[in-house]
């Protein structure tokens, strides 16, 4: 490794960086393992942000790696460390869920993970989340919280909060995430990180590509965080083989609504209104026509409650030992147990007419601009036992309803708290517009610098 190099500034690089790194001869895909292992060593006592580190096989993967661009060979993401998220299949690794059910061990690669390992990722780990991605927070019995890399006495949110974690810390470059109600853009939110929640479909769910594959009857969607918009848009390259591109544009001038109105009604943090606002202010500096306008929600929170629950309740079945899991995740349960087939077909025809509605944004807007959270990122074990199940969408209101419409919505940060944990904003997009908001976003990271700041470790 270039002498000239320093760890925390490699660590830190996110995907491109360190593609750079090898392109030019200054790193090698073994160097940058060894950095992220000693990263893993030295902070996830702390952090907790991982399950399962798989180091021989990633350093056997870094070796192909460094054999393969010796022989010219150029693949997307050849090198680069990154990790998976715990509810996702890993050839030779048991995906526990976030619980303490013995699971079997995969007998492959799921579709995403495959994906990421024939563009040259080394896989090195599988990350926390809360028991079935359940909770806006990443804390279990089996397997304790995971802590904010920002401040560790505060949540990471949830429910992809370890990988969250490991790319806000820089033990990887990125990480997989799925998001059934926010779980990609609340950590992302939380962490200071991109996270964008894709068309429905647009990254497969299951072991295969097959189209049609779901999760909580059409809630989940599978994508990545991130640390850069350039980073997020190569990761969303390869997960759907191209269909989406690793190039980001211009967004050209745009109508942008903004609103604070959300299905569930919550109050809004003053430092939350602060951060959405200086981020409108920002828009309207680049060119952007700015105006109030509250989406007409509808039945969309009905929609998501029955689908999420009966989710949990098919999730939980599934498990080889439904016993070793919290009484909460089993309450959640045994209300999806009495969303049955008629119930269940209103809430997808209540979610298909809220998808029809919202697709056309307000005020003929081009992209909506929201929070992401209520409020800063909460203390950890702020919510505990069955309180949990009362009070956690009021603690995300604004993300659950495009998960029901299906439409793309990305996290981007916004600034901190006076104490120094992230805040982030909301951009949500019509149906199909994920490179328009990578390109949105894109323009607010270069206005603002926000990839430039990390948490000091």
């Amino acid at each position: 490794m270039d002498a000239a190099l320093d760890p925390t500034d490699i660590a830190f690089s996110g995907v491109t960086g360190r593609l750079a790194l090898m392109r030019e001869g200054r790193a090698s895909a073994v160097e940058l393992l060894e950095l992220a292992l000693d990263r893993v060593d030295r902070l996830d006592g702390r952090l907790n942000a991982f399950r399962t580190v798989f180091r021989e096989s990633a350093l056997v993967e870094a070796r192909a790696a460094d054999r393969a661009r010796a022989g010219g060979d150029e693949r997307a993401l050849l090198g680069v460390p990154v990790a998976v998220k715990d509810n996702v299949a890993v050839a030779g690794h048991a995906a526990g869920m976030g619980t303490g059910s013995p699971e079997p061990v995969a007998r492959e690669d799921a579709e995403q993970v495959r994906r990421l390992r024939a563009a040259g990722a080394v896989v090195v780990g599988t990350t926390h989340l809360p028991e079935l991605a359940l909770w806006p927070f990443t804390e279990s019995q089996t397997w304790g919280a995971t802590r904010n890399p920002w401040n560790p006495a505060h949540t990471t949110g949830g429910s992809s909060g370890g990988s969250a974690a490991a790319v806000a810390a820089g033990m990887v470059a990125a990480a997989t995430a799925s998001d059934g109600g926010g779980s990609i853009r609340i950590p992302a939110a939380a962490c200071g990180l991109v996270g964008l929640k894709p068309q429905r479909g647009r990254v497969p769910l299951g072991a295969t590509g097959e189209v049609g594959a779901e999760h909580w009857h059409g809630l989940s969607c599978a994508g990545a965080l991130t640390r850069t918009v350039a980073d997020q848009a190569l990761l969303l390259s390869v997960l759907t083989e191209g269909e989406l591109s690793a190039e980001v544009g211009e967004p050209g001038p745009l109508r942008i609504a903004w609103s604070t109105s959300a299905p569930v009604p919550a109050p809004v943090h003053p430092s939350v209104e602060g951060a959405l606002q200086g981020t409108l202010e920002v828009l309207r500096g680049l060119g952007h026509t700015v105006t109030p306008g509250d989406p007409v929600y509808g039945r969309v929170q009905a929609s998501f409650v029955l689908r999420y629950a009966r989710g949990a309740h098919d999730d939980l079945a599934a498990l080889a030992d439904p016993s070793r899991t919290e009484r909460r995740t089993r309450v959640v349960a045994a209300i999806g147990r009495l969303v049955g087939s008629r119930a269940l077909a209103r809430a997808r025809a209540w979610g298909d007419e809220a998808a029809v509605r919202l697709a056309e944004l307000p005020g003929g807007a081009d992209v909506l601009a929201t929070p992401v959270l209520a409020a800063p990122p909460r203390p950890i074990g702020s919510l505990t036992g069955l309180r949990t199940v009362a009070l956690a969408g009021r603690v995300v209101p604004f993300t659950p309803a495009w998960n029901v419409t299906g439409q793309p919505a990305i996290s981007v940060p916004a600034g901190h708290t006076a104490d120094g944990l992230p805040l982030a904003v909301q951009l949500v997009g019509r149906p199909g517009s994920e490179q328009l908001l990578l390109a949105l976003a894109a323009q607010l990271e270069h206005a603002t610098s926000f990839a430039d700041r990390h948490p000091v470790l």
